[in-house]
């Protein structure tokens, strides 16, 4: 039997300290793959013991197939977790290790030919009667995962099972875990920082940040249709670009987004999407660019809904079947603060009314809103005229800069370091984040290929 798990309005507090985790609320189908995604701390792990059982929900409600269970032991619970660190007993051996839940739940009984079974499907056979320590760590795992399939649990909570595993072996037990999980059939909650492995292995990722949940969605959409500016900057290597903005609006004439030295011109006819940017007009705004929206190419080649830019090249980074230009295009970038870390700062920039110097009851509720949702996005100052016109730019006058901009280019482009390029950007593929890092385009629609 395969579980349906139901979170609502969870929290876990530890004293005074704050809120691990604020107001999670998530519902994961039978049978379902579901992804947990955030940095480090961000309260991922202690969403997953609060299903195990493992700690206690301080506020909300658990529900398993539909009947409360906040208080319900973890025996109970019917599910398996596999860890970090493999939590393998060193003096038994991997036979004994897998049917160490077996044994407990039975200890008369012959559970041989189910350990067996059980070790054939993840390819250990031949090292049942070793120990731990002489296995490598892609087997160990393998012994853990065992342990946890020798139950025939109702769940699977995976508490980043291969962090501590090289890159080759991660990629194959990771696919080894997505054709295992299917075959069972079992329900299965992921906890992982990697975003490679959330956008491989999950039905449906939940980013969090913070202690608090940002979105949930199938991979496709995240990447596609990221809530808030800190999912964007999450999800995609690399990362998004994240340019500070200003939407000019004029009565007359086009419509454009002014990025500081340069600007976008928006395509007439408006589409849906640019139209809602006419009530953003003259307040600061955030662009993202993914590196693929963005190409190398002078404006005799614009394809329909590209419009020209600029950069000077700062840095090629050579992937091997890929290049990944870093260009100063003259923008203000936009940095998420604390990408990496476990909590956000809340505080979000205030806006004085103009009389009296206060903030508004109303404004504040907006702001901690708006805090709570995606945290605030901290701007750095722009750019000095040396940084980006390229008539001051010489061996003679070296000028610390900083690139804005990453573009995704073929391995045999030659680009020289300094030089000036044209760009095309692609403005199907162009998202805007109004100040509180809330996105207001593209509006939501279907993703291509969320039905395969």
């Amino acid at each position: 039997m395969t579980r349906a798990i139901s979170l609502h309005n969870v929290s876990k507090a530890y004293g005074r300290s704050g809120r691990a985790v604020d107001r999670f609320s998530l519902s994961i189908e039978p049978g379902e793959f579901l992804v947990l995604l955030g940095p480090s701390g961000c309260g991922k792990s202690t969403v997953l013991r609060m299903i195990a059982g493992l700690e206690e929900i301080s506020e909300g409600d658990l529900l398993l197939d539909g009947e409360w269970a906040n208080d319900m032991s973890p025996h109970d619970r019917g599910m398996a977790m596999v860890f970090q660190n493999f939590a393998l007993y060193p003096t038994m051996t991997n036979r004994a290790n897998i049917g160490f839940p077996l044994k407990l739940e039975n200890p008369r009984q012959d559970n041989n030919e189910r350990i067996e079974s059980t070790a054939r499907m993840l390819g250990i056979e031949n090292v049942l009667d070793r120990y731990p320590r002489q296995l490598s760590g892609g087997e160990r795992q393998r012994v853990a995962m065992g342990r946890a399939i020798s139950r025939k649990p109702s769940a699977f909570l995976m508490d980043e099972p291969l962090s501590n595993l090289d890159a080759k072996l991660r990629n194959h037990l990771r696919a080894e875990i997505s054709q295992l999980t299917a075959e069972l059939g079992v329900t299965t909650v992921y906890v992982t920082h990697d975003q490679a492995e959330a956008m491989s292995l999950g039905h449906r990722v939940a980013v969090m940040r913070g202690g608090v949940l940002q979105q949930v969605s199938p991979p496709r959409e995240v990447y596609a249709l990221p809530e808030n500016v800190f999912v964007a900057a999450f999800i995609g290597t690399p990362r998004i670009n994240l340019l500070q903005a200003v939407v000019h609006a004029p009565l007359e004439g086009r419509m454009s987004i002014d990025l500081g030295r340069q600007r976008l011109p928006l395509p007439e006819p408006l589409s849906p999407d640019h139209q809602l940017l006419r009530i953003q007009q003259g307040r600061q705004i955030i662009v993202g660019l993914r590196s693929e929206a963005v190409r190398i190419a002078p404006p005799s080649q614009a394809r329909p809904g590209e419009v020209p830019l600029s950069g000077i090249v700062e840095h090629v980074e050579y992937q091997g079947h890929e290049a990944l230009v870093h260009l100063n295009t003259g923008s203000r970038p936009a940095v998420v603060p604390d990408l990496e870390s476990a909590r956000p700062d809340r505080s979000v920039p205030r806006r004085r009314r103009a009389a009296g110097g206060g903030v508004g009851v109303l404004e504040r509720l907006k702001e901690r809103a708006a805090g709570h949702i995606s945290g605030p996005v901290v701007t750095l100052d722009e750019p000095g005229p040396d940084a980006w016109s390229p008539a001051t730019r010489s061996p003679d006058r070296p000028v610390i800069t900083a690139s804005d901009l990453v573009v995704r280019t073929g391995p045999d482009m030659r680009l020289r370091t300094g030089g000036q390029v044209p760009l095309l950007v692609d403005l199907a593929h162009l998202y805007v984040f109004d100040h509180y890092g809330r996105r207001i385009c593209p509006l939501p629609r279907e993703v291509p290929g969320l039905d395969v």
